[in-house]
């Protein structure tokens, strides 16, 4: 009797018991979606505060990304972990934190400084837009 699928089954048994979480972010990282680079490079993020409600901020920030065309692998209600573009899987965390007096921190990290500085100019431009200027086609770039 082959006892192998017993040992495997005991084995992923084992380390769900003993704490899933390093399990899981592994897989993720196999599966190339995990946010953790996203999260340790938090502090050396691009930040910026909007003056509104929190809801808002976050519909509005998904409608930029999805304008710009960036690709949403992940998403928390506090975070979207994105890649540049479906052409460029650089990945790139736009964070989002309710601040007092009705404000909104903004931050984006990425292990990539040109792929945050390009993402961060452009969140926090088209953050300062109305909602309506965001549903007109962008202009190509020459």
């Amino acid at each position: 009797m082959n006892r192998l699928p017993y040992a495997a089954v005991i084995i992923v048994g084992l380390a769900c018991a003993s704490g899933c979480a390093g399990v899981t972010e592994g897989l993720k990282g196999f599966a190339g979606v995990s946010t953790k680079i996203l999260e340790e490079k938090r502090p050396e993020a691009l930040r910026k505060s909007f003056a509104m409600d929190y809801e808002s901020c976050y519909n509005k920030t998904e409608k930029i990304l999805r304008r710009i065309n960036s690709y949403i692998y992940a998403r928390t209600p506090d975070m979207f972990a994105v890649y540049v573009s479906e052409a460029d899987t650089t990945p790139v965390g736009i964070f989002l934190s309710s601040q007092p007096a009705g404000l909104v921190l903004v931050e984006v990290s990425s292990p990539s400084t040109f792929a945050k500085e390009t993402l961060a100019k452009t969140i926090f431009a088209d953050m300062e837009k109305p909602l309506e200027e965001l549903d007109m086609p962008l202009e190509p770039k020459e």
